[in-house]
């Protein structure tokens, strides 16, 4: 629903909420505000442009009233349904969000970026098939996206089409060859699929390009727990936990497309009693402190 407020102050800018008080006596002459459709769509436009910079922002429930009255004021104009898609989306309502992004697509047929959003959106509802042919449309416009191809690659893995997957995500690579998640995630595919070695050997590499980011590091030491070699896993545990504790939950882990094999042998991997005690260490660690500069 629009936020009430903003819409007052909208018409008190366009002028509609100033009309002077009738002097004593004055008879009342019934007449019609003349709504001026351009000046109305310009707000619109720029109400969509304020919500997108607050999306950037991360400040959501700010963004998307906004981004619903823009698609009130200027209904014909894509980026204004895009953008509040591209909310509803984020606030994990999907149907409206796929609603919006269909809108944004009819008006505008050429734009990639709402076809990527729309096999987004799609991904999200576990639709794989109409999420693969959404970001297939946006590729055949814009080729080079690397974020595209990823997303390309997962629902490919979801389906098990390993090939088509692995071929996504080198392709993602060849656009951006510090594109880590793509690494990464070849190497989900190839723990799947039964290649130990080749996943580890993917994982490092993920690994040396963000050396803070604790999920190929953790999967790494699963990987190498798996194989025998203990003592290196747990101390490369303990230190991807320490880089996101969040690891430690395999439903974070499903979320992030872990498979069957590689959540089973995670399993067995924090269970162990010393990862166990390096969790409860994180548990009770207190917050950081924020200081001032």
């Amino acid at each position: 629903m629009p936020n009430r407020k903003l819409l007052i102050s909208l018409l008190v800018a366009l002028g509609l909420c100033s009309v002077a008080a009738p002097v004593a006596g004055q008879a009342l002459i019934p007449h019609t505000l003349q709504l001026d459709a351009e000046q109305l769509e310009q707000q619109g436009l720029m109400l969509a442009e304020e919500a997108a910079q607050l999306a950037r922002f991360q400040q959501f429930e700010l963004a998307l009233p906004r981004a619903e009255l823009a698609t009130q004021l200027a209904p014909n104009n894509p980026q204004a349904w895009a953008i509040l898609g591209s909310l509803y989306l984020q606030a994990q309502d999907l149907e409206r969000g796929v609603n919006a992004l269909q809108r944004a697509r009819t008006l505008d047929p050429e734009n990639p970026a709402v076809w990527f959003a729309l096999g987004s959106a799609y991904f999200q509802q576990q639709e794989y098939q109409t999420a693969i042919e959404q970001l297939k449309e946006g590729l055949t416009l814009k080729p080079d996206v690397p974020g595209a191809l990823f997303d390309l690659g997962n629902a490919y893995y979801m389906l098990e089409e390993y090939g088509e997957a692995i071929a996504a995500y080198e392709k993602a690579i060849e656009q951006d060859e510090q594109f880590w998640p793509a690494i990464n995630n070849i190497g989900l595919v190839k723990y799947e699929q039964g290649d130990v070695d080749k996943a580890i050997e993917r994982w490092k590499t993920a690994a040396q390009i963000d050396a803070d980011a604790a999920e190929p590091q953790l999967a790494i030491a699963v990987a190498m727990y798996a194989q025998g070699k203990r003592e290196q896993a747990l101390a490369r545990g303990e230190e991807a936990l320490r880089l996101d504790p969040r690891y430690a939950d395999l439903d974070f882990l499903k979320e992030n497309l872990w498979g069957d094999r590689l959540l089973a042998d995670t399993r067995k991997f924090l269970a162990t009693p010393r990862m166990q005690a390096t969790l409860a260490q994180l548990q009770d660690a207190p917050a950081p402190v924020n200081r001032a500069p």
